[in-house]
Order: structure tokens, then C-alpha cells, then sequence
């Protein structure tokens, strides 16, 4: 079978290269190990996590919530099992959306693992022990990543859990500990704390969110407190014990000091994400990779070897599957002489916790140490309309924009539905926008798309609502 392009990986980054390769007119195949395609994110990944964010956040609402708004309920249990299936629905519609789309578009698509056999050549081995030879002009690495794992530490997807084994559980711990602040953490631990847990997350650094507006981190913490969740932060895990009641988990402060041990019946460990190139044959193919086992790209996305190109996850960037998309839809066009461009300065990032938290552009500690002069404008949902009204006034919007030209550098949101939120100012800053062009811009009254606009006019110190 001879091809243009060979595409290794249907995650996001993967399949979304592959159509987009074949509506340009090339003969596009993709190999996938999975049975289902999507990648991590379809299956393990970001759409079972938002659907059980979704449920679990409907559960709470129903139990701690509704009479607030004059509903009176009664006899709201917790049908796990049933979660798990709306959760398993959820994936199922989507992997099969990317398996019609895959065949709309004339896509070939390959089932087993694959491995660069030399140039031009992809062999393809099937479960059953069958190979396929694949001749190709370009391939396309898109294997994304797979969970870091903590040294001395043994996840056995039961009592010690990765986050793909915490999508699984088939009850609610009592107790569960979260190795690590970060995005996926704080997102499944809501998940099982909504559901009863009681939730403690113990985080290396001396605050959540690592990489994320330092403002943000500090007032999300205070609300995730109040929510119930409890952080140990500055603290290393040094061990973790599995019994018959649960994990005994080893902590001290990461600066050094006494050791205590805390009890779990679940140990969540979610320290980060890892390029998976494993058996891919990179290093016969003479594929580069840096110190941190991501393959080194051009601006092309083409490797030091001719004919090699690599998106997502496994090459440098934040690990978002959007970002993996916008990848694969350049590299497509590039090799068929279009212009493909990513602009990396314009990549959201939420975090679909409720409050959501959503970020574009640069922080304020990276404006400070790149030496960026700028000014801030913050407004509180405390101060909108429609927040008040709905009852949901946690959180705020910071817009930050130059200090001379008054272009948009970033923008951090806290508070309900920031990710829709975000993609406002993202379509802003796409386009060049001041915070001026936002503050001028007309917002539907009352929306929570009016704090952005009040953010926008706080920079320059004429706020209306505050």
C-alpha cells in the first residue's frame, strides 16, 4: 500500500491531521493500537473526565444546592454505576464520530502497532501477530503521551491509581490523596469529593496550578478550600504502602524535615504526562529527541530525518489536545504546499473544575522576567450582574495588556464557564485586539461576558461597575 502520508496516532493531534491531509487531496492512512480511535484524550483522557465533572457536578447541585434556588428535593442517591455509564456513552459517541469521520474522508485506517522500518516504510503488527507493510512519502508522529510515574511508586490501577484507573472506580473512596496540584488532579479530585470523598491534594511546589497566573493559583486554592478540599503543599511523597484498608502514603516537607504518614483508601498519582515514543523505531530511524524524551521538530514540524514530522504531545508545548489539532492541520497543509501556521501565544488553557479556571496568553511573572512593561485591569463576578443572579460570583477576569501599544498579552479568568469564556479574548488577541477594542466592544446585558469587558476597561482605570 503506497501512500502520501502515513499518520501514526487518531488522538485529536492524529486524526485531525488526517482529514485534513485528505481534504487537500493526499492519500492519507492512519495507524492506531487502540481498537477505538480518539487517543487518550477520547478515551482515557479529556471526554470521560468532563463527563463525570458534568454528572458529578449535577449530583452536588441536586444534594447541596437547589435549595438555594427555592427547589426542594429529596431522595437523591448516588447511582455510581450508571454514572459510569453516561461517562462510557460519552466516549463511545465520540470515538465513533472519528471513526466516520476517518471514513468520510477516504482515510485508510490500520489497526495494530506501528514502527518506522526505515525510509518511506511503516510496518503495521496487528494483535494477531500479522504485519503489514506501509510505503509512504511523509509520516506523521502522533502518539501523544502517557502519565509520569513517581519513582518507588507501583500503580496498580486499584488502591494506587493513575488518572486513567481513577475514571474507573467502582465506588467512592472515603478517603482519597492526589499526588500533584495540577490540572488533572484538581479536575478528578473534584470529581470524587462532589461524589463524598474527602479529598487531600499534597503538591511538591509551594502552590497549585504549576505554570498558570501565580494570582489565579492562590484565589482557585482559597475556593477549592472552602469547597472542601484540603492541600499540602511544599510536601514530597517519599513512599507508599498498600494494605487491606487502603494505601498508608509517607510524606515530609520538600525542603526537608520530620516524615508523617497519611491514610487513603485511594492514592491518585498524577505527577505530569510523558511523550510516548516507545517501540516506534525512533532510534533506528535516527529520529533526535531532547533531554526530556520529546522529539525535536523544525518549524515545520519535520524532524532531522527527511521525510519524519511530529505534533503534540511528543514534541515541545503545552499537552493540550487543541494545541495537538492546530498542529496537525498546519503540518497537513504544509506538506501540501500550503502555509500551515500555529500561533503560540494564542493556546487557552482551562481547567473544568466548577469555578472553571481558563488562561490565554502570558502571566504576569512571565511579563515580569521577559522585562515587559504592562498594565492590569481586574474586575470581580462579584460585580456582574448575571454572576449575582445566578448565584455564582467566585472568581474574576484579569486582562493584561502592553504598557505602551496596549495590546493584549493575556488574559486569566476564574469563575463559572471561563473556558467558553476565554474564547472571546483568544479570537481578540488572534487578532492583534488593545484592551481598548475589547473595552469598546458592545456585551450582551446580563452576561458574565460583561466582567471580560469591565476587565478590559479596568486597565486603563474606567471600570464601570466597580
Amino acid at each position: 500500500m503506497s501512500y502520501d502520508l502515513v499518520v501514526i496516532g487518531t488522538g485529536p493531534g492524529g486524526y485531525v491531521c488526517a482529514i485534513r491531509a485528505a481534504q487537500l487531496g493526499l492519500r492519507t492512512a492512519v495507524v492506531e493500537k487502540r481498537a477505538t480511535h480518539g487517543g487518550t484524550c477520547l478515551n482515557v483522557g479529556c471526554i470521560p473526565s468532563k463527563a463525570l465533572l458534568h454528572a458529578s457536578e449535577a449530583f452536588e447541585e441536586a444534594t447541596k444546592h437547589f435549595g438555594t434556588l427555592g427547589i426542594e428535593v429529596s431522595g437523591v442517591k448516588l447511582d455510581l454505576k450508571k454514572m459510569m455509564g453516561f461517562k462510557a456513552e460519552g466516549v463511545a459517541g465520540n470515538t465513533k464520530g472519528v471513526e466516520f469521520l476517518l471514513k468520510k474522508n477516504k482515510v485508510d485506517t490500520f489497526h495494530g502497532t506501528a514502527r518506522i522500518a526505515g525510509a518511506g516504510r511503516v510496518e503495521v503488527l496487528s494483535e494477531d501477530g500479522g504485519n503489514r507493510m506501509l510505503e509512504t512519502k511523509n509520516v506523521v508522529i502522533a502518539t501523544g503521551s502517557d502519565v509520569a510515574n513517581l519513582p518507588g511508586i507501583t500503580v496498580d490501577e486499584k488502591v494506587v491509581v493513575s488518572s486513567t484507573g481513577a475514571l474507573e472506580l467502582d465506588q467512592v473512596p472515603t478517603k482519597l490523596l492526589v499526588i500533584g496540584a495540577g490540572v488533572i488532579g484538581l479536575e478528578l479530585g473534584s470529581v470524587w469529593r462532589r461524589l463524598g470523598a474527602e479529598v487531600t491534594v499534597v503538591e511538591y511546589l509551594d502552590r497549585i496550578l504549576p505554570g498558570m497566573d501565580g494570582e489565579v493559583g492562590k484565589q482557585f486554592q482559597r475556593i477549592l478550600g472552602k469547597q472542601g478540599m484540603e492541600f499540602r503543599l511544599s510536601t514530597k511523597v517519599t513512599g507508599v504502602e498498600v494494605g487491606k484498608k487502603g494505601a498508608s502514603v509517607t510524606v515530609e516537607p520538600a525542603a526537608g524535615g520530620a516524615a508523617e504518614t497519611l491514610q487513603a483508601d485511594v492514592v491518585l498519582v498524577c505527577i505530569g504526562r510523558v511523550p510516548y515514543t516507545e517501540g516506534l523505531g525512533l532510534e533506528n530511524a535516527g529520529v533526535q529527541k531532547d533531554e526530556k524524551g520529546r522529539i525535536l521538530v523544525d518549524s515545520h514540524f519535520a524532524t532531522n530525518v527527511t521525510g519524519i514530522y511530529a505534533i503534540g504531545d511528543v514534541i515541545a508545548g503545552p499537552m493540550l489536545a487543541h494545541k495537538a489539532e492546530d498542529e496537525g492541520v498546519a503540518v497537513a497543509e504544509i506538506l501540501a504546499g500550503q502555509s500551515g501556521h500555529v500561533n503560540y501565544e494564542v493556546i487557552p488553557n482551562v481547567v473544568y473544575t466548577f469555578p472553571e479556571v481558563a488562561s490565554v496568553g502570558r502571566t504576569e511573572e512571565e511579563l515580569t522576567k521577559a522585562g515587559t512593561a504592562y498594565n492590569v485591569g481586574k474586575f470581580p463576578f462579584t460585580a456582574n450582574g448575571r454572576a449575582k443572579a445566578n448565584g455564582t460570583t467566585d472568581g474574576f477576569v484579569k486582562v493584561l495588556a502592553d504598557a505602551q501599544s496596549d495590546r493584549v498579552l493575556g488574559v486569566h479568568i476564574v469563575g463559572a464557564d471561563a473556558g467558553n469564556l476565554i474564547a472571546e479574548v483568544a479570537v481578540a488577541m488572534e487578532f492583534g485586539a488593545s484592551s481598548e477594542d475589547i473595552a469598546r466592544t458592545c456585551h450582551a446585558h446580563p452576561t458574565l461576558t460583561e466582567a471580560i469587558k469591565e476587565a478590559a476597561l479596568a486597565v486603563s482605570k474606567r471600570a464601570i461597575h466597580v
